[in-house]
């Protein structure tokens, strides 16, 4: 009798044992303290200060080669006169001007023509429409797509700047009579079309708008 007292006492201080190992390591796990991130002296980003973007160069494309560094040289006097210009905004601009000027031209829209051209192109447009409406007839031309815009030419006068576009486009272009019937063109067949546009601002002034101030075939 007295055996099994002492076999069981033994039995369960074995156990105890057992569950102050496993009872303490568990509490001394729970015990440590988990480091937490950037604790090293690491300091973490902030989401209102987002990490700076350099905006890359711009390689300007001339007509060819050899015209490139000086048309580089003409953006640089301007973006160097004036900080807001952006070389890429610029022509993404004159693309559409470009669709803008042709869509008034060939509906005969003189208001419009007159807010985005200079007095001399104006004329030219005006003369142009009322030419077409005393013979009677009308256009039906679409632009379809602008293949390229490119910089022709880049310069700064005084604080004038200017800068030539070479406009690759395809266009549709007919022409009708008084009684609607097709007398040249065709809306199925997009002939490309090359057109050198000057635009025109000075920098000094308030407004930002560039002015068509010449055309010419490219």
């Amino acid at each position: 009798m007295i055996i099994e007292i002492v076999i069981l006492a033994m039995i369960a201080a074995f156990l105890g044992l057992r569950l102050y190992s496993v009872l303490g390591r568990r509490s001394e796990h729970e015990e440590e303290v988990i480091p937490h991130r950037f604790e090293r002296g690491d300091t973490p980003p902030r989401a209102d200060n987002p990490p700076r973007q350099l905006r890359q160069p711009v390689v300007l494309r001339g007509v060819d080669d050899s015209r490139a560094p000086a048309n580089e040289a003409g953006v640089r006097a301007i973006a160097s006169a004036d900080p807001a210009f952006d070389l890429l905004g610029f022509l993404e601009g004159a693309k559409s001007a470009y669709g803008m000027i042709l869509e008034a031209f060939w509906n005969g829209d003189k208001e419009t023509l007159r807010e985005l051209t200079d007095d001399d192109v104006y004329a030219s447009f005006a003369g142009a429409i009322d030419a077409r409406e005393e013979a009677g007839e009308t256009l039906d031309n679409r632009l379809i797509r602008i293949e390229d815009a490119s910089v022709h030419s880049a310069e700064l006068d005084g604080r004038t700047a200017r800068i030539a576009v070479l406009f690759v486009a395809d266009i549709a272009a007919v022409t009708r009579d008084a009684d609607g019937n097709v007398i040249a063109g065709s809306l199925d067949d997009a002939i490309e079309s090359r057109d050198i546009w000057t635009f025109r601002r000075n920098i000094g002034a308030s407004d930002p708008n560039w002015v068509l101030d010449e055309t010419d075939e490219g």
